[in-house]
């Protein structure tokens, strides 16, 4: 039994990558843009358009599994700003302060950084042209139509 749940790790974990990743990116383009029951703000104001645009970029990156740990760790500070300054003043837990979102974005980001993209990313496409190039000893300059 553990075998074969651990043969489908890197697929269960790919799969979380893009349901974070996605409900990541649709809160900040509900933001953004005032769908999805959203209300808009502007997207270079202080602090609610910058998570916003983090949202997006490091949602959108972790969806197709991009640069997922930078996007990951970037995602999760996002989060735990957000948490302490806008959240944890208004109560202890995050039950009593509306933070529960905040949190659990913030552990699973901070998951992806230390578990990397699993199956299903384009992680694993470039690092497999890299790793080609590698082993066959020229650089990806070499790589590289003229």
């Amino acid at each position: 039994m553990n075998e074969r749940l651990n043969s489908a790790q890197p697929y269960a974990l790919g799969l979380f990558r893009i349901v974070i990743g996605l409900l990541f990116a649709c809160h900040g383009v509900s933001k953004l843009f005032g769908v999805l029951g959203g209300e808009t703000t502007a997207p270079l104001s202080w602090p609610s358009g910058f998570s916003a645009l983090i949202e997006v970029v490091c949602g959108g990156l972790v969806l197709i599994g991009l640069g997922t740990r930078a996007a990951a760790f970037l995602a999760s500070g996002s989060m735990a700003y957000a948490y302490f300054t806008v959240h944890q003043p208004m109560g202890l837990w995050p039950l009593e302060n509306s933070g529960e979102s905040a949190a659990l974005f913030c552990w699973a980001f901070l998951l992806l950084v230390f578990t990397g993209s699993g199956a299903f990313g384009l992680d694993r496409l470039v690092g497999r042209s890299t790793a080609a190039a590698d082993r066959s000893g020229r650089t990806e300059a070499d790589l590289t139509p003229a």
